[in-house]
């Protein structure tokens, strides 16, 4: 297992890149750094762990070789989450193992990212390695309602990407009348005069 490739996956601000070894057959190992850490900090345990298996180290994004968000964009821990499910998807896997490693309490926020992924997506992973890392820790009257809005917000975002339309061009009156439609409080002047500013007008509309 001393051998690796590397990997990129596209994303919509660059790529998330990641570094692989074992064989492609194998059963499925995604490993996860922990705080301004780098694929590479599973240089050393990779060759020490069971051969049958693939495993996949991904740089989250700013970090090792994979893109860094646009300025100005925070590093929130549900992007992260995010992250781990572009990766999966781009393997297509459906079931895997999921290995986080992280550095005591200054991970505070990144040795959640494993387990929140598995709370999210029970059905996706079959077993949770934790390195130096804590479970994740929620009050059992909160969980329904987290699980959902956190679940939604990652899968629509994803839906929305992988649809990659072009937008579409409309006439200035039907795009009033789109407007006007999405927002009844609106006036036809009061969308006239935000249509001014809110879209660009192109040789089909």
């Amino acid at each position: 297992l001393g051998m690796f490739s590397e990997l990129k996956f596209p994303v919509p601000w660059g790529h998330v890149a990641a570094k692989a070894w074992g064989p492609l057959e194998g059963h499925p190992v995604l490993c996860l750094h922990g705080w301004l850490d780098n694929a590479n900090t599973f240089d050393k345990l990779i060759p020490l762990l069971p051969r049958g298996c693939y495993y996949v180290a991904m740089d989250f994004s700013g970090h090792g070789l994979s893109s860094h968000r646009p300025a100005g964009c925070p590093y929130h821990f549900l992007d992260y989450v995010t992250d781990v499910r572009r990766v999966a998807d781009a393997l297509q896997w459906r079931r895997f193992s999921l290995m986080g490693h992280s550095m005591g309490n200054f991970s505070f926020s990144y040795c959640f990212i494993s387990p929140q992924f598995c709370f999210l997506y029970p059905e996706m992973v079959d077993k949770l390695i934790l390195l130096e890392s804590l479970g994740f820790l929620l009050a059992p009257q909160d969980t329904e309602a987290w699980l959902k809005s956190k679940r939604r917000v990652i899968d629509r975002l994803l839906s929305l990407e992988a649809k990659e339309q072009t937008p579409k061009a409309r006439s200035p009156e039907a795009a009033l009348q789109r407007l006007l439609e999405a927002n009844s409080h609106l006036t036809a002047e009061g969308g006239a005069i935000l249509l001014q500013r809110g879209a660009t007008e192109t040789p089909a509309g």
